[in-house]
């Protein structure tokens, strides 16, 4: 099977890891295995690498990339559930997380899959192939929750109009393919906004976000990564839109805070002090370099923190 994925600020977020040769580390979203591949490389026999991914296609392509390293091993599970794949393996701590967040290129270039509102294909979106589907989402829910998921999820001013579209559309018959969302879609933006874009994609996104639960799956796995390092060990995370980054800014953020004691106290009294270090204060973007080799990283941002 061919697994097609670009792997984003490869370099950037491996030289970030800071990695140690006899260090554990995991690489939360295995893709295709490019970020795997050069940890993996990057390891000598006491070194362990833990590549997860809740895609079984994402699993099999990154287990025949990693097969010839003995130092490791890939395992699908949600990213959000690392602690229970760590203990499973009886492993406490480890040297280094690595998340990349989002669609990968293979999701979005196999038509069957669902993802892109550029091919015509059953309306589908699930990372992990099972449970809730985008057709579920959108001939199921209420023109309410439809509203709130594309205005939250997808920053969408046109959300109101674009919900009450799609449920008219489906009294009719049901929104089956990506080409018959993408339509109802057009037909709900003005012709200013369809003429300077495309207007599918931040309707597309919410939806996807939506079937895949991404940000409670975000925010519990930044939680597992971050209490599963040990001191000095790092985590890195890179996102696409502005959602995610703001979600990893405002965690790391927090993680970094000393005292949370009122102004006004003479003394602190809460005896907080900060769990971690922002490696980089701003977010690191893709080279010129990289731009011009894959468009996709266009939007990529990555953040490192590190445990005190």
């Amino acid at each position: 099977m061919e697994f097609s994925h670009v792997s984003v600020l490869l370099n950037e977020s491996i030289e970030g890891l800071n990695i140690k040769p006899d260090g554990i580390y995991v690489d939360c979203t295995a893709g295709g295995g490019g970020h795997s591949i050069e940890i993996a490389k990057r390891l000598n026999e006491n070194g362990r690498l833990i590549a997860l991914d809740c895609d079984p296609d994402a699993v099999t392509a990154a287990s025949e990339r990693l097969k010839d390293y003995n130092n490791a091993q890939v395992i699908r599970s949600n990213y959000s559930k690392l602690r229970q794949v760590l203990d499973s393996l009886n492993i406490d701590l480890v040297d280094g997380v690595l998340m990349d967040l989002g669609v990968s290129s293979h999701q979005l270039d196999t038509p069957q899959r669902g993802f892109s509102y550029h091919y015509d294909a059953p309306l589908d979106m699930r990372m992990s192939q099972e449970g809730t589907s985008a057709y579920d989402i959108v001939n199921g829910w209420s023109e309410e929750q439809l509203a709130r998921i594309i205005f939250e999820f997808g920053e969408e001013k046109f959300s109101r109009k674009i919900a009450k579209n799609i449920v008219m559309f489906r009294k009719e018959k049901p929104v089956n393919t990506t080409l018959e969302l993408a339509e109802i879609i057009k037909e709900s933006v003005p012709a200013a906004v369809k003429r300077e874009k495309n207007p599918c994609k931040k309707t597309f996104q919410a939806i996807r976000i939506a079937v895949n639960g991404e940000f409670d799956h975000l925010s519990d796995g930044l939680d597992a990564a971050f209490d599963s390092l040990k001191p000095n060990g790092r985590l890195a995370v890179i996102s696409f839109h502005s959602l995610e980054d703001r979600l990893v800014k405002q965690r790391f953020a927090g993680l970094c805070k000393g005292c949370i004691c009122p102004p006004d106290f003479p003394q602190c009294v809460c005896g907080r002090t900060p769990q971690g270090r922002l490696i980089n204060k701003k977010p690191i973007e893709a080279s010129v370099c990289e731009l011009e080799q894959n468009n996709r990283s266009r939007s990529a941002k990555l953040r490192i923190i590190e445990r005190r």
